[in-house]
């Protein structure tokens, strides 16, 4: 997740908002990104052009080791005033990230995405990666997970990815020849043994295309990072951009090597230059000719937090972060509110307005039952339209074909009812009528008469009819009172 997203994407040999790229992927038609695809990163800063004005990303540094070494790449810790893929003050356990991760989230309510990229490889480090997922999805279930990979150890990786709900995720790739790739790498540690040369490089090329594929099959959106490298991979990455193109990568982002000598990387060591300006806008051109790409990123540490351009992670050292107070259901219900007014352009504070969850598989239309739901879209519906404003992750309800509305699920209701208390209506194809009765008893309304209908024209029409009803209520109550006067 070393990247940011800047306000315009190159389509071609021009310039266009995410809205008109046209790019042969699953998830990105000819004549641009579909619904669900905009919606998935519209509160993420790295991939959306424009959320990164709004929004606030969060890495965390769990992942010391890496099975690649990269001649540009140099894992450095205690470097508070350097800014660079690959540096941390502090590397933390899975538990320190989650309670780090609870103290930014609570101070910082635009904070939409938690990543981990690295400082080592995510992947290589899978225990205390997945460790740091898991109780981050437990913990907060309104936030975005991402990983950034290197993508050696992706394809075994990418189910317990998926089961998670970790739906963005970026792959570091340099090249997809192995001639090429075989100059930017000193090695790769796989199954025991330690490749180099063209072996080395040609094993990394096949496992970055094979988890790229499962992931894309899977419905996750996958980024391709690319480090541009003079005179090793510059004339190349036009062929990257198309292969993964063809392949349904979502974005390529071209990124400017860093080799000061001073980082102490092979490459700084031994005088490979670093890009001009120039050159890193001319090959983002020529690959903007078979791929979106972005242009503004930070290249960021890996544990950067706060808004891209920024970065306040000196402020949430272990050392500094308070003892737990608030119950992070308050504080949930605090951040949908601040974001739905980002994402609405405050039209979720309108008199009118109210929040809305939807079960749906696709995010594009109301078509999953109550009870097997993993995660419910939130949405802010006014006078001004209906805005997905974000998602919360929700324990299974049903765990099989016959016991939806016994006892034993009352205590993962309860949890789901805590996640949901702050909206106003649950939309789903069908509900249980024990949660149907609960949700009402809760102030919650259960519609099911929109199913396998799309989603906004849904939520919209019931906006409309809600609003005609209770317009007819007060008409009545207010003929009644004129009588008893």
């Amino acid at each position: 997740m070393n990247t940011s997203s800047s306000s315009q994407q190159r389509c071609g040999s021009g310039n266009a908002s995410a809205g008109g790229c046209g790019s042969k992927t699953t998830s990105v038609s000819r004549g641009g990104l579909s619904r669900s695809v905009i919606d998935k990163v519209a509160q993420h800063p790295c991939y959306s052009p424009t959320a990164h004005h709004r929004y606030a990303r969060m890495h965390l540094a769990v992942a010391p080791a890496c099975n690649v070494q990269c001649n540009y790449c140099n894992r450095k810790y205690d470097c508070a005033n350097e800014s660079r893929p690959g540096v941390v003050s502090e590397l933390l356990t899975p538990q320190q990230a989650i309670r780090k991760a609870k103290a930014v989230a609570a101070a910082i309510p635009q904070l939409s995405v938690i990543g981990i990229a690295g400082p080592g490889d995510p992947l290589a480090n899978a225990t205390r990666t997945f460790d740091t997922l898991e109780g981050l999805r437990s913990a907060l279930p309104d936030v975005k997970l991402c990983i950034s990979t290197n993508g050696l150890a992706l394809p075994a990786a990418v189910d317990h990815l998926v089961e998670l709900g970790v739906d963005h995720v970026t792959i570091t790739m340099n090249a997809i020849d192995a001639h090429v790739s075989a100059g930017i790498y000193d090695w790769v540690y796989l199954d025991g043994q330690r490749l180099r040369g063209r072996d080395g490089a040609q094993a990394l090329i096949d496992r970055q295309l094979e988890g790229m594929q499962k992931l894309i099959e899977r419905g996750v959106l996958v980024k391709v990072n690319s480090v541009l490298i003079p005179g090793v991979n510059d004339v190349h990455l036009p062929e990257v951009s198309e292969v993964i193109r063809d392949m349904g990568a979502f974005l390529h982002n071209i990124m400017p090597l860093i080799s000061k000598p001073e980082h102490g990387t092979y490459f700084g060591l031994n005088g490979q230059r670093e890009p001009l300006p120039y050159e890193v806008d001319q090959v983002r051109e020529l690959c903007g000719g078979a791929m979106p790409q972005m242009s503004h990123c930070q290249q960021c540490r890996a544990d950067a937090v706060g808004m891209l351009g920024e970065d306040r992670s000196q402020e949430f050292t272990l050392e500094q972060l308070a003892v737990e107070s608030e119950p992070y259901a308050n504080v949930m219900q605090r951040r949908t509110r601040i974001q739905a007014a980002l994402s609405t352009q405050g039209a979720s504070e309108d008199d009118d307005a109210c929040l809305v969850a939807v079960a749906s598989q696709n995010g594009e239309v109301i078509d999953q039952h109550f009870g097997h739901a993993r995660r419910f879209q939130i949405y802010a519906v006014s006078s001004e339209g209906a805005v997905r404003v974000g998602e919360r992750h929700v324990p299974l309800y049903c765990q099989g074909e016959s016991d939806c509305d016994t006892d034993a699920q009352m205590d993962t209701f309860n949890t789901m009812l805590d996640l949901l208390t702050d909206v106003d209506a649950v939309f789903c194809a069908r509900v249980g009528m024990a949660p149907w009765q609960q949700l009402e008893e809760s102030g919650i309304t259960p519609v099911v008469d929109y199913a396998w209908q799309p989603i906004r024209e849904a939520l919209q029409q019931w906006w409309e009819t809600r609003g005609q009803a209770e317009g007819s209520v007060r008409k009545i109550q207010g003929r009644r009172q004129q009588g008893v006067a």
